[in-house]
């Protein structure tokens, strides 16, 4: 096993989608609707990754990640924005001490999907060939994937 990740978006089919994606790549997916019933479930699963739709019923991502990072528990957990909200990227939401350590625009690659589950998950720093000129850490890796991914 790769390693274990949280997907958390309201739409079946997105879930569905990325939970075939990573498990083909060995990873084991365990899914949640919405931010309410990620808070939930966290602690339980004990994810190395958490992905979050941005736009959920009850708890959106951006505040879910915002009650991650505020809990001492959870607060350094790895957490991925992937979301059609591409307006999100550049609005401060990429930043690991308050947000989400990156952003993937949907509709997305899944090797690009893929390739940002495994460097979050091994705190890798640098885009797709591991290149690294900035002071590490993801959201320093994924504005290489996102510039790849948005329409």
């Amino acid at each position: 096993m790769s390693g274990r990740v949280l997907v958390v978006d309201d739409s079946s089919v997105i879930r569905q989608l990325i939970r075939v994606n990573l498990e083909l790549e060995g990873f084991e997916v365990v899914t949640a609707v919405d931010g309410a019933e990620c808070l939930d479930v966290v602690h339980r699963v004990r994810p190395d990754v958490v992905t979050l739709d941005a736009v959920m019923p009850r708890l959106d991502g951006v505040r879910t990640a915002e009650r991650l990072r505020a809990d001492p528990r959870t607060r350094h957990l790895p957490l991925a924005l992937v979301s059609a909200c591409t307006e999100l990227e550049g609005g401060g939401v990429v930043d690991g001490e308050r947000g989400v350590d990156a952003f993937l625009g949907k509709p997305f690659e899944p090797v690009d999907l893929v390739r940002m589950v495994r460097c979050l998950m091994h705190g890798r720093s640098g885009g797709a060939g591991g290149e690294s000129g900035g002071s590490g850490g993801a959201a320093d890796a994924f504005g290489v994937v996102s510039e790849v991914v948005e329409p």
